[in-house]
């Protein structure tokens, strides 16, 4: 598989489009010899009327019959490599575009709410290379030659030329308003689609749930309207097209009959031969054959045309990025100065003028209300929400300054939605690393204390956690996710109520593993609503209403924590004690 070059999106759309350009140009080379070969049955119609039949010649009839079907064989070879061709640069533009696609189906949550189930862009790039191995397609590179066809038939006969212009014409039209009626039901066809399929996603996902408290028959008619949209969209996009493409083939049936005719007034009239009426109404027939072809697959090229545009808009808004000087490994601070911070997408604060600073050795415990903003400053933190005011530095680097691939190397996260992904523990605690290495999978195990839970089951480390770590209980996802979040021994650590999942001994194992990072260097981040996630913390600050209430050691704080009450209406518990802070 080819590698992606690092460029800006439009940039890398031209060069992708550039390195195709030789593709495209064998492409109307190969369509330009195939609509000159084209010609070979109305010439041939033309020879054995005017030539072949007057003279009864049977040599000169074997002789145009072998010239025809050795055309013939070239133009069907033809064809299949173009065919070939064809399905090849969609597979090349899905090679060259897939990591791109992928890559920004992660990244789009950091940009924006995605407004479907999130998979839109890789059903885009599908439908592109869907289209470009079709039937569109190839009528897209005969188009061009229909004025060759036109030309031929005025060289025929005036009128004859005059009636397939008209016929031309008439079906030009009817592609007009195949783009015109078809774009706005294609559309919300799409739309529905997506939010269709999301609700589906999102039922499956929380299956538990609803069978559990019995709405699944309500859900079931949502998804009945939802569905009953989409089909209804898709029935007016296909009955307008179905409509136009019933009517233009009525229309080229006609017109080829027309042609007919007028030839036989010439004949009659002997402006012309047998042969120009038989040739000239195949000739007609090919000329408007792309142009019927175009309107019955116009459905796909809208919808192929609208895949290109949310693509090309989607990799606009997640740009590339490459910086020329990678970094060195943070070791000294984190720093959190002055920010403010909104939900992608949204222009509404979350967090406000947000400032501290901790050193290496360091475990911090946020605490406070729920909806305060604690989870969106642990997404800040780890870069997965940029900052609209202020700045997050490591080491006084600012994290926009680090490419996500090699600022990941040095972030462990555990978000408060544990996933994990189809495929063995190993794989999850080693970010399915290329080169996986026992060492340091067995040492970030061993360091979030899952080491002996993973050996005692039958397959170990090679144990398959199926979609979303299925096969494994909550908590087990919770340890092992923890475990992935300390693999190759980050620097920073950020947990985001890490033991809401947890009994004793696996509060006892985070509590260890917390104090494992302050004892080598790092800064370990927590977020908790449960006290006893605060056991290794030696800093806290409180967070309420979307500002920083209160910042400093573990004891001061939670010792003079009465005096927030007012503002903040989190309970502690200390020591046993329900104490309200």
């Amino acid at each position: 598989m080819p590698a992606v070059p690092k460029e800006p999106p439009q940039k890398f759309i031209l060069l992708m489009l550039s390195s195709l350009r030789k593709a495209f140009f064998s492409i109307a080379i190969a369509s330009a010899a195939i609509n000159m070969l084209a010609l070979t049955g109305s010439f041939f119609m033309l020879q054995v009327y005017d030539r072949v039949i007057p003279s009864r010649s049977l040599p000169t009839l074997a002789g145009l019959a072998i010239i025809a079907a050795t055309l013939y064989i070239f133009q069907g070879a033809l064809e299949l490599l173009r065919s070939m061709l064809l399905a090849r640069v969609g597979v090349s533009l899905d090679e060259r575009m897939n990591r791109k696609v992928f890559g920004s189906l992660i990244l789009l949550p950091t940009k924006m709410q995605a407004p479907d189930d999130g998979l839109q862009s890789v059903r885009d790039l599908e439908q592109i290379r869907s289209f470009l191995s079709g039937a569109g397609s190839t009528a897209l590179f005969d188009l061009p030659w229909m004025p060759l066809y036109l030309i031929l038939c005025f060289l025929f006969h005036f009128w004859i030329g005059f009636t397939a212009l008209c016929g031309a014409i008439l079906l030009i039209v009817l592609t007009a308003l195949a783009e015109v009626l078809s774009h706005k039901p294609a559309l919300e066809a799409a739309k529905s689609s997506a939010a269709r399929l999301g609700f589906a996603q999102a039922a499956r996902r929380n299956w538990e749930a609803v069978v559990a408290m019995g709405f699944s028959g309500r859900l079931t008619e949502k998804w009945t309207a939802m569905n009953e949209a989409y089909l209804g969209n898709q029935l007016s996009a296909g009955n307008i097209v179905g409509t136009l493409t019933t009517i233009a083939k009525i229309l080229r049936m006609m017109l080829q009959s027309a042609v007919l005719a007028v030839g036989a007034i010439l004949v009659i009239k002997q402006e012309a031969t047998g042969g120009i009426i038989i040739a000239s109404s195949i000739m007609v027939t090919r000329a408007l054959a792309p142009v019927e072809l175009a309107i019955g697959q116009w459905k796909g090229f809208v919808a192929a045309r609208q895949s290109w545009s949310r693509l090309a808009k989607l990799l606009d808004l997640i740009p590339s990025e490459h910086r020329a000087v990678a970094l060195p490994a943070p070791q000294k601070e984190l720093s959190v100065e002055n920010i403010s911070l909104t939900s992608p997408g949204s222009r509404d604060f979350i967090l406000r003028n947000i400032a501290f600073k901790i050193s290496a050795g360091t475990v911090l415990g946020v605490i406070g209300p729920s909806a305060s903003g604690k989870s969106s400053l642990a997404r800040a933190i780890t870069g997965l929400w940029p900052v609209v005011i202020g700045a997050i530095r490591l080491d006084q680097a600012a994290l926009s300054q680090w490419e996500q691939s090699d600022l990941g190397r040095h972030i462990g996260y555990l978000p408060q939605d544990v996933g994990l992904f189809d495929g063995s523990i190993a794989e999850n605690i080693s970010r399915f690393a290329k080169d996986m290495q026992s060492g340091p999978i067995i040492a970030a195990a061993k360091a979030a204390g899952v080491y002996d839970m993973i050996v005692k089951l039958p397959e170990g480390f090679d144990t398959i956690v199926g979609e979303g770590g299925s096969r494994l209980s909550a908590g087990q996802r919770q340890r092992i996710a923890l475990a992935r979040a300390l693999y190759g021994e980050p620097f920073l650590v950020v947990l985001d109520e890490p033991n809401s999942n947890l009994d004793a001994e696996g509060e006892a194992c985070l509590t260890q593993a917390l104090m494992g990072i302050r004892a080598r260097g790092g800064i370990a981040i927590v977020v908790a609503h449960r006290p006893s996630a605060l056991a290794a913390a030696d800093k806290v600050a409180i967070i309420a209403n979307g500002q920083l209430q209160a910042f400093g050691a573990k004891e001061e704080i939670l010792g003079t924590s009465t005096r927030h009450s007012a503002a903040v209406p989190v309970r502690l518990m200390i020591a046993g004690e329900d104490v309200s802070g």
